[in-house]
């Protein structure tokens, strides 16, 4: 398989993700545990940053791309 690298400038570089949480009719069911019930977020900061759940339970529409990610980009 062939590598393809699409390199943008500054200014294309995107600031913000879309979540499709936002636009669903329903929520997503919770994250379960092993045993098949519903994990609380304060459980899941044993193995998760923060920063990380707060975007992946967040229902807003346009989340920021944390700064770290972008300079990976450029």
């Amino acid at each position: 398989m062939e590598n393809l690298r699409i390199s943008l400038d500054e200014a294309e570089i995107p600031t913000h993700w879309y979540n499709v949480v936002a636009d669903m009719p329903n929520p997503p069911a919770p994250p379960l545990g092993p045993d098949g019930q519903p994990v609380a977020a304060e459980k899941m900061l044993e193995i998760f940053p923060a920063s990380l759940l707060e975007q992946e339970m967040s229902a807003e529409r346009w989340i920021a791309i944390p700064e770290e990610v972008r300079d990976i980009y450029r």
